[in-house]
């Protein structure tokens, strides 16, 4: 398969104009006043999606191994080489195992473009239009057996392209269950409004999973194990009374430190009601157990 030539594939202006365009016969979204800002009803999951501006995404990111603010990785020195790159796929769920070049992956797959909502743990959000290929056909290619029942994404770990890289005492891990991967919302990202990701968005290629927080994310990635048994995720090693392995949004599971209830949006006005699953609810909520079982929701 061909990649989508960068010509057809939405532009940040084209999105904005589409969206005032539509907007304009909608009927205005209710709102009430809360803690000095507005709380917008966010239960209208149709598209299309407001999405954020391109300078807001790239300058305000968590990736601590540039840095510990907000601000840090956009504007730390770029160190991180991302050409070329290789993405190696092992484990024993796997049963083509390789080594690719980002370039071979390319070549194979088609990139397609995906407005998505972003979600923090730290009750913020975004939306975001994604570059990417589909998870579940990377997965696919590597030939999974009986044996894959999670996956693991691996992410660099370079002390002389990365200032803070031992902060979590070894490279960034990840992991979903094989369900979770397959999923058609699942990708991999490799550029933002029809752009290359930048080092602080998690360049040359990341994690995206709309219906979970923002922790789950792996960016730079480098290996994707295929394995049998549950990975010990970074955040869920760091402090696991306040982060898990499934990591899903929800308004009724609060974090240990704030409430889960509403969200703000960075790029707008005031805060918006947060979603179950994040507005994802018909695509991910049969992939789990009841709702009130928190092992789903930190």
């Amino acid at each position: 398969m061909k990649p989508i030539a960068n010509s057809i594939i939405t532009s940040e202006q084209d999105f904005r104009n589409r969206r005032k365009i539509i907007a304009a016969g909608l009927s205005a979204v209710a709102a009430v006043s809360l803690a000095g800002g507005v709380l917008a009803d966010a239960h209208d999951t149709s598209e299309p999606l407001k999405p954020t501006p391109l300078k807001t995404i790239n300058s305000y990111n968590n990736y601590y191994e540039f840095g510990f603010d907000k601000s840090d990785p956009s504007e730390a020195d770029k160190t991180l080489i991302t050409s070329p790159w290789t993405v190696e796929i092992t484990g024993a769920g796997a049963d083509k195992k390789g080594v690719y070049d980002l370039a071979d992956i390319y070549s194979e797959f088609a990139i397609e473009s995906h407005v998505r909502r972003f979600r923090c743990v730290e009750a913020w959000s975004m939306v975001i239009p994604w570059n990417g290929i589909p998870l579940h056909k990377l997965i696919a290619s590597a030939q999974p057996n009986s044996r894959a029942k999670y996956v693991r994404f691996i992410t660099a770990n370079d002390a002389q392209q990365m200032p803070n890289a031992d902060w979590a005492g070894g490279p960034y891990t990840e992991g979903l269950t094989i369900a979770e991967a397959m999923n058609p919302l699942a990708l991999l990202a490799t550029g933002i409004y029809d752009k290359p990701l930048e080092q602080q968005t998690g360049a040359p290629i990341r994690l995206v999973l709309p219906w979970k927080y923002g922790f789950k994310y792996a960016k730079s990635i480098v290996r994707i194990e295929l394995v049998e048994q549950m990975p010990k995720t970074t955040w869920w090693q760091q402090n696991s009374r306040e982060y898990g392995f499934y990591a899903n949004v929800s308004p009724h599971h609060n974090h240990p430190r704030w409430s889960q209830k509403s969200e703000r949006v960075i790029g707008g006005f005031g805060r918006q009601r947060t979603q179950i699953y994040n507005g994802y609810a018909d695509e991910v909520a049969h992939l789990y157990g009841a709702l009130s079982d928190r092992q789903y929701f930190y």
